[in-house]
C-alpha cells in the first residue's frame, strides 16, 4: 500500500493524482486544496475514471502519506517573467504548508516555483531531513536539453543542474563530443525560455511536469536507487550551502541517498556558481 498526498490539485497537482493512480504507482490519494469547489471536481474526476484507489480529503491524512507533492500556490504567467518572481506571491502557501506538514514522516516533493527556494524553506521550516526534501525541475529541464541537442544532432545523455529557472546548467561536458560556447549560450537562451512557449500558447505547463512528477513518485516508492537529477538542500556539495540546488542524485524510498559531484568544465563550473549565488540570496530572503 503506497499513499500520495498531493497539496495544490490544480493542473500540476491534480494531473499527477490521476497518473499516480492510473499508473498503479499508488492505491491511496489524499488531496488537499483551499478552494473547495475545484477539490471537490477533482475528486469526482478521479472517482469517474472508474479506477480502484481511495481518495480522502482530510488534512490528518497528509501526515501519514509515504509521499506529499507540494503544488499550491500561483502558477506561472505570460506576465510573469521567471520563477523567482513568484516568490513574495507564493510564500504564504508554501508557509501554510509547513504546518500542514507537521509530523509528517515521508517524502516531500517541492514543486511550487520558485521551486529550489521553497524546497529550501520547506526542509528549515517542517524540520524534515534534507534527504526527505526533493526539488522537482531537474528531470523537466533535463528533458528540454535532450530535445535542444537532438535538433542539432548532438548525441549523449542530457542532464541540467543548478537553478530551476534562469540560472540553470546544461552539463555539455557530459556529451558524446565537445560543444562550442557560442551553442552552449544558444542553447542556454533556448531552455531558458522553453517553459514560456507553453504558458502562452495554452495557459501553463502540464504533460511534462506531470509525467516527471510521476516516474520521480515510482522512483521514490520502487526504492531501486535510480539516478536522476533533482533539487537538494545542499551543505557543502559543489562548494555550495545554505539553498537547495539542481544536482545529480540516487532516489530511494527514504528520499535522496546520494548526491553526487561530478567533475565539471570551466564553462559549467562558472554557471553553477552564479546559479548558487543568485538561489541563495533567495533563500536568505526567504530563511532569514
Amino acid at each position: 500500500m503506497a499513499r500520495l498526498a498531493v497539496v495544490g490539485v490544480g493542473r500540476i497537482g491534480g494531473e499527477v493524482a490521476y497518473l499516480a493512480a492510473s499508473l498503479g504507482i499508488v492505491d491511496e490519494l489524499v488531496l488537499y486544496d483551499t478552494a473547495p469547489d475545484l477539490l471537490r471536481a477533482q475528486v469526482l474526476d478521479l472517482q469517474h475514471t472508474g479506477l480502484d484507489i481511495s481518495i480522502s480529503t482530510g488534512m490528518t491524512g497528509i501526515r501519514d502519506a509515504d509521499l506529499c507533492v507540494f503544488s499550491a500556490g500561483l502558477p506561472r504567467n505570460p506576465s510573469v517573467k521567471t520563477r523567482a518572481d513568484l516568490l513574495d506571491a507564493n510564500m504564504a502557501a508554501t508557509c501554510d504548508c509547513a504546518g500542514l506538514l507537521k509530523g509528517f514522516s515521508g517524502v516531500l516533493i517541492t514543486v511550487t516555483n520558485p521551486m529550489d527556494v521553497n524546497n529550501f524553506y520547506l526542509c528549515k521550516k517542517t524540520g524534515l531531513p534534507r534527504e526527505r526534501c526533493i526539488g522537482f525541475g531537474g528531470q523537466l529541464d533535463s528533458a528540454r536539453f535532450g530535445l535542444a541537442i537532438s535538433e542539432r544532432n548532438i548525441d549523449g545523455l542530457p542532464f541540467v543542474l543548478g537553478e530551476h529557472g534562469e540560472h540553470q546548467v546544461p552539463v555539455f561536458s557530459r556529451l558524446d563530443a565537445p560543444v562550442g560556447e557560442t551553442v552552449r549560450e544558444e542553447i542556454l537562451r533556448e531552455l531558458r525560455g522553453a517553459s514560456m512557449k507553453v504558458i502562452t500558447g495554452k495557459g501553463g505547463t502540464v504533460f511534462g511536469p506531470a509525467l516527471h512528477l510521476a516516474r520521480l513518485a515510482r522512483m521514490v516508492l520502487s526504492n531501486t536507487g535510480e539516478n536522476t537529477v533533482c533539487s537538494a538542500v545542499l551543505d557543502g556539495e559543489y562548494g555550495l550551502r545554505d539553498c537547495s540546488l539542481g544536482v545529480p542524485v540516487r532516489i530511494g524510498r527514504e528520499g535522496i541517498m546520494k548526491i553526487t559531484e561530478w567533475e565539471l568544465d570551466p564553462w559549467e563550473k562558472a554557471k553553477m556558481d552564479e546559479a548558487g549565488q543568485f538561489v541563495t540570496g533567495l533563500c536568505k530572503k526567504a530563511v532569514p
